[in-house]
């Protein structure tokens, strides 16, 4: 297992076999935990193709495993940058950290791919909450 990412907010590792398992800590974690597996499972109801797909959520140790989306790439135009994320919010998410380090490209069908969901931000939730009362 290969050690991707270590912050103060997170920790990533990719196993050898391809899952990547993301475990969250420090300020707000499980605040975090809860919108990432949310925004996740929203995407996949959507068919969004270029996220990583939930394979197992484990609340009590605020970790989740999903697909690889690739590697991160070292640079991209910031018009086609910005033309992922704007493809995001067809699907009904805005990413609220459309930073370079978020982006992944997966060699398999050669796309391009966005993760970290933790701060994203589901465009119609309020909407429906409206309509709900």
């Amino acid at each position: 297992m290969q050690t991707i990412k270590e912050t103060l907010r997170s920790t990533v590792h990719v196993t050898f076999d391809g899952r990547v398992i993301k475990q969250f800590h420090g300020p707000k974690a499980h605040e975090r935990f809860l919108n990432e597996v949310k925004v996740l499972r929203y995407l996949e109801s959507k068919s969004c193709l270029f996220v990583p797909r939930l394979l197992e959520v484990d609340e009590s140790h605020l970790k989740i495993v999903t697909t690889s989306c690739g590697s991160r790439i070292e640079h991209l135009d910031k018009k086609r940058q910005k033309e992922l994320f704007d493809d995001l919010e067809e699907y009904g998410v805005h990413h609220d950290d459309p930073d370079m380090r978020n982006v992944t490209y997966r060699h398999q069908d050669g796309r391009f791919c966005l993760i970290d969901f933790e701060f994203a931000t589901i465009l119609n939730e309020k909407n429906e909450s409206v309509f709900q009362k």
